[in-house]
């Protein structure tokens, strides 16, 4: 019956695609081609690196455009591709003739099969599931080919959707149980009632996403092909249309409100990309970099299953009002499905401010700073920055007789070049930080010219792979002048490129019409010692092995991200003055070969990259059980390392005690963050390294 439909319904959708796709080419908005001319002039004319609009970044962009709109090959047929690879090297040409006639074919085409998919999942979720066939479904897109015919096309749309089910039914099985462990007289519900149930609510989900998908316009499909072009040349030069310029200027000004993360695509998934310093979801502890949320909840409702949504759409779910809850279904990246509970909030700016701690080690007083970015407001001169800020917990941890301090830039997303310079001169006497090259230019050193050092005692720095940006320029600096020792993951996210934001209405005199703006990379770092930290990062002095030791993370794991590169290096002298710097180092290489808890991480890292590589699900519900507990005990021989705790204790700064006193948020705040200090193993073994440094007798050290 529901082929029949399928046959008798085509028809009509293919003709009104014809007539449609028509009218569409006929009525080209003229904004579209010159938005076109402007970008290949602003990127060719403006771009650090260009690239030449040829053949092979028509494929590219080719490529982009089908994986942006179908990313699971649930829409397309082969015998779409086999018409759209006929554009595949025309691309260029089109972009240089202002022609989009590739654009509405694909563009048409999509909505043809896409108005065709809310046939094939409705008349799909009209029939009763089983789970009971050995079968499995193949969930990375490289692994698979489109489908040929519409019945291969209906096969893959019945086991996306069975098992979207299931997952479901595995969770009304588990709450079933759970109330049956709690009241032995409670009547559990039968198992054909649980999938009546269930593929209602994937129905419910479904109906949701495509409400969603109808609400995008033309103007968000061809944003869409647009990005394609523009991140051909690197993934950091995105186009925004004029109603996403208006948000990003927004979240610019800095109130985020929700769950405080940022999130990212990948494939058909929305992967956690970042958590944001004092927001709720990285006080909840639970939710992780490299999480995938498949299912959004609002409070007790039914979840949203947001697997192959749109990224900005499946934001609209997960982000909401102060003190509302949101359960999130989480695939960790250990496999492992979790349901994690959020209370949104507005995340707090002064949890993105400089935080310091003391702590006692062998009778000796040692200074942590905690640094979430490079933060500085350029409208509000008297606005707190994190260089007035860091000077002042310097001198703060110093009436404290601190003998070395643990700079901790984990995490840290990076920020205000400026500040990365200034706080840099805090460290050193003065010379270069970082050379900035734009295109075609020798590269222009900037310098730390303040010879006022703030701190000339030990130095550890602690960075991971989520270190970038700004951070990498700081620690890089701190690095090639033997500063200080960088210890933390093989090496930090190496994003060595600078943007800017260009507004694409000055380009031309259309009356009334807004293009929006363009972010463009025009800069790229180079440490003082010549290399770039794009792609490469920076490599730490001391290796921690961490769970994402083998993990796709980072600049060089990023589409057409630019390559690493030299200049020559400025000129510059060691600082010299440790008496111990490479003993220290190989101390620290020694201890972390003999821990167990390292061997372990480590062992776990692997695991965890195995398990990332996982493509294949069960759709039988027992072979679906077995696996999610395979998952669950391989895990637990792991469990050690989230139970290790230190002998360490850290306390609050003496200025900030008062301020505990008064205000118990703050205090709460400090407890939790003490508590996982003493928790934290990296920043254990960089206080061993920090308290094994020695300073040359005859270097004065700076006081009060």
């Amino acid at each position: 019956m529901m082929i029949r439909k399928f046959k008798l319904l085509l028809p009509l959708l293919f003709v009104f695609s014809l007539l449609t796709s028509f009218k569409a080419i006929a009525n080209t908005d003229p904004k579209d081609k010159v938005l076109l001319t402007i970008l290949k002039y602003v990127l060719i004319q403006g771009h650090y690196e260009p690239q030449q609009i040829d053949d092979a970044f028509s494929v590219k962009v080719y490529d982009e455009f089908l994986e942006r709109l179908d990313p699971s090959k649930r829409y397309f047929l082969q015998s779409d591709i086999d018409e759209f690879s006929a554009y595949k090297t025309k691309i260029d040409d089109q972009i240089n003739n202002e022609d989009l006639t590739f654009f509405f074919l694909v563009y048409e085409r999509f909505m043809q099969r896409t108005e065709e998919s809310k046939t094939y999942y409705k008349e799909i979720l009209a029939n009763k599931f089983t789970f009971e066939a050995k079968e499995t479904l193949e969930i990375d897109p490289e692994k698979i080919a489109y489908p040929k015919t519409k019945n291969d096309l209906v096969n893959i749309w019945n086991k996306q959707l069975k098992y979207n089910a299931l997952t479901r039914l595995y969770d009304k099985i588990s709450d079933e149980d759970d109330k049956f462990k709690a009241d032995s007289t409670y009547i559990k519900k039968p198992i054909d009632s649980l999938e009546i149930e269930v593929r209602e609510a994937t129905l419910t989900s479904m109906n949701d996403l495509y409400e969603r998908i109808d609400e995008l316009t033309y103007s968000d499909w061809f944003s869409t092909y647009v990005n394609c072009i523009t991140e051909t040349f690197d993934p950091h030069t995105t186009y925004f249309e004029p109603n996403v310029k208006k948000q990003f200027d927004i979240s610019m000004a800095g109130k985020l409100e929700g769950i405080g993360a940022r999130l990212q695509k990948k494939n058909d998934y929305t992967r956690v990309d970042e958590l944001i310093s004092g927001g709720p979801a990285w006080k909840s502890g639970e939710l992780e970099v490299g999480d995938i949320i498949l299912k959004v909840a609002q409070g007790n409702k039914e979840p949203v299953d947001i697997v192959g949504m749109r990224l900005d759409h499946a934001i609209e779910f997960i982000k909401g009002k102060k003190g509302t809850e949101v359960r999130l279904t989480i695939k960790k990246i250990d496999g492992t499905i979790k349901i994690v509970s959020i209370i949104r909030d507005i995340v707090e700016l002064q949890e993105t401010f400089v935080k310091s701690s003391i702590l006692k080690k062998d009778g000796r007083t040692f200074g942590i700073i905690n640094l979430p970015q490079f933060y500085i407001d350029f409208d509000e001169k008297n606005f707190r920055n994190s260089t007035t800020d860091m000077a002042q917990e310097i001198e703060r941890l110093k009436k404290e007789n601190v003998e070395g301090i643990l700079l901790d830039l984990r995490n840290n997303g990076g920020g205000s070049l400026q500040t990365a310079i200034e706080i840099s001169g805090l460290f050193i006497n003065k010379g270069p930080v970082v050379q900035v090259k734009y295109r075609d230019r020798s590269p222009d050193i900037k310098n730390d010219t303040d010879p006022k050092i703030q701190w000339n005692g030990p130095l550890v720095v602690l960075v991971n792979e989520l270190s970038a940006s700004a951070s990498e320029i700081f620690a890089a600096a701190m690095q090639d002048y033997h500063r200080a020792v960088i210890i933390g993951g093989k090496q930090t996210y190496g994003k060595g490129t600078v943007q800017s934001v260009l507004d694409l209405n000055k380009y031309h005199n259309l009356n009334d019409e807004d293009l929006g703006a363009l972010k463009i990379t025009i800069q790229k770092f180079y440490r003082i010692n010549g290399g770039s930290t794009q792609m490469e990062g920076v490599h730490s002095d001391i290796m921690l092995p961490s769970r994402y030791s083998y993990m796709e993370i980072g600049e060089r794991d990023s589409k057409n991200a630019l390559k690493f590169d030299k200049v020559p290096a400025a000129n510059y002298a060691l600082w010299n003055n440790y008496e111990n710097y490479d003993l220290a180092i190989n101390n620290s290489k020694k201890r972390i070969e003999n821990n167990k808890y390292f061997k372990l991480i480590d062992e776990n890292a692997k695991w965890l990259k195995s398990s990332q590589d996982e493509s294949l699900v069960y759709l039988n519900i027992e072979d679906y059980k077995n696996d999610l507990e395979s998952h669950k005990n391989e895990s637990l021989k792991y469990k050690e390392i989230g139970e290790y705790t230190s002998n360490l204790t850290f306390t609050s700064p003496f200025y900030e005690k008062p301020l505990l006193e008064t205000d118990k948020d703050l205090a709460e705040k400090r407890e939790a963050w003490h508590t996982n200090l003493k928790k934290d193993i990296y920043v254990e073994e960089a206080l061993n390294v920090l308290s094994e440094l020695k300073i040359k007798p005859q270097v004065q050290l700076v006081k009060n």
